[in-house]
Order: C-alpha cells, then structure tokens, then sequence
C-alpha cells in the first residue's frame, strides 16, 4: 500500500484537483491534513504517470509525493543547517560580511550542486577568511542567519512526539551550537574553523565533515538509539546531503538543487519544513509550537 501525498502553500491546494487525481488513479478516500494546504490518499500501486503529473504540479506549485504507507511516521530527524534549517549557507554570510562574498558564493552553488570536491571547495572559501577577527561570526549570527520557515513546528511536534533530532551539517561548529540550541536538537555535528590570536586562521578542523561523514553520523545515531535506518527522516539541499537521503528511511530533497532533486524520490519544491510532518500523516491541527 502507498500513500499519495499533495503540500503546497497556505491557501493554494485546491480541493477539485486532488479529488481530480484521486479520481484518476483510483486511490482511497481524501484526508485533508492542512485546509487548502495539505492531502493525501491511499494507493494500491505507484502510478505508472506519476512524475509527469508531478511535472504538470510543479507548475501550480504543488508537491507530489508517493511513498510506502508502512512506517511512515519516524523516530528520529537528521538535518542539513545550511539553507535547510536555515535560509542562508554560512560561509556565504562570513564572505560578504569580510567583502569577498561574490567569489565565495560562485565556488559555494558549485560544491553545492557537485560540481567540485566538497573538502576541496570548503577549504578553498575559509582560506579567504585568513586573518578576520572572529568577531565576524557573532556579527553574521546576530545580522544575517534566520531559520527556515517550519523549522520550530518541524522539531517541537516530533519532539513532542518521543522523535530525536540530529544537526548534521558540512558548516561550522560555531552556527550549529546557536541553531541546535535555539531549535531543540538533541545533538550537533559540523566543522570548525580554527582560530588563533582572535583571527580566523584560513583552515578548517580535519577531518573535515562532508557527504561520507554524514552518512557515518546517520548509522551510528541509529545504532546507538537502537533503531533503524528505516526509522529516520532526513532532509537535505545539496549534493553532500545524497548519501544521508538515500540511506534514510524518507530521504527529502528540500528546495534542492536540480542536480540533487533529479536523485531523490521526495522533493519538496514549494511548502516548507512542515511539509516533513504532513509527509509523516500529521495533521496540522497535531502541530505543536514551540516555547
């Protein structure tokens, strides 16, 4: 049995056009999980047309997903940070605040779409930090990094619900404390920049954490909690994320590059991180705000 799910923004999932499909694939009865937010019924079989509809709702910035309906809820979250529970991809944010942002970015959307090595390019964007006071990195944390819209609802309702949250990211140790802390993860993994005298020296902490050692973080979390694989939601935006969705129980592609999309069977393009609970079957009226 599967579950045919359809998350789009507030106000902009019509309910003529998921009866429509309904209707077309002969799926079970409707469950309005968020009003004009968020449907989903049962199937029998994948539909043999499934990408070309979720084509064709692309255009009406509507996601489609199609996923097992057995152990769809999960007991734990792995993150991304950068432009996943957050809207920004931090070393961005140091580089223009140190006026090189520019150059830093060009290299960040090409690691990011696996284009170039992941440690190659991180240790290429941080040399040009040498020598910044690391007073930049309590400037860039008070001025420019925001969370991801959901993120709060995403960890508080999971939370509330026994779930464990992990923050995995290719980032920096000194984002994932605030973030982590703020939002109510359970741990916290990343990189450091390494910092002498009061200044940024230009290198990162080795081994430097990327798309292997995310994956090593998935399996021993799990291990250690007695669970499975099979029991954890991932979520992710860039090429460094692929081996932790793809080993992940759900494996979600959020707002991701193209490139990383093409690889993962649930995208989500248009809603936010609460579409990650509309996908495990909660309804909103289940979400749980933070303190």
């Amino acid at each position: 049995m599967f579950v045919a799910s359809l998350i789009a923004p507030p106000g902009m999932l019509d309910a003529s056009l998921v009866d429509s499909l309904r209707n077309a694939w002969g799926g079970g009865v409707v469950d309005w999980l968020g009003i004009d937010e968020a449907a989903e019924f049962t199937l029998d079989l994948i539909p043999y047309n499934r990408w070309k509809v979720w084509q064709d709702l692309q255009a009406l910035q509507v996601d489609l997903i199609v996923q097992p309906s057995q152990n769809r809820r999960k007991k734990m979250l792995l993150a991304d940070m950068d432009s996943t529970m957050i809207q920004q991809e931090c070393i961005d944010e140091l580089a223009d605040e140190a006026g090189i942002g520019e150059h830093v970015k060009a290299i960040t959307v090409r690691a990011m779409n696996g284009e170039l090595d992941f440690e190659d390019a991180l240790s290429e964007r941080v040399y040009g930090l040498k020598g910044q006071s690391s007073s930049i990195i309590e400037r860039v944390l008070g001025k420019r990094i925001t969370f991801m819209p959901g993120a709060a609802v995403l960890l508080a309702t999971m939370k509330a619900n026994g779930g464990y949250a992990a923050l995995v990211s290719g980032g920096f140790t000194a984002f994932t404390t605030k973030v982590a802390d703020s939002l109510g993860f359970d741990e916290h993994h990343a990189n450091t920049l390494l910092i002498e005298d009061g200044h940024l020296t230009g290198k990162v902490g080795c081994p430097i954490l990327g798309r292997q050692a995310k994956v090593d973080a998935l399996e021993t979390i799990t291990s250690r909690l007695e669970i499975e694989v099979s029991d954890v939601i991932a979520v992710g935006d860039g090429a460094n994320d692929l081996g932790m969705l793809g080993c992940a129980g759900t494996g979600v592609a959020l707002h991701a590059k193209p490139s990383v999309a093409a690889e993962c069977d649930v995208r989500v393009n248009f809603g936010d991180l609460t579409a990650l609970l509309f996908l495990q079957g909660y309804g909103s009226h289940q979400f749980v705000e933070p303190y």
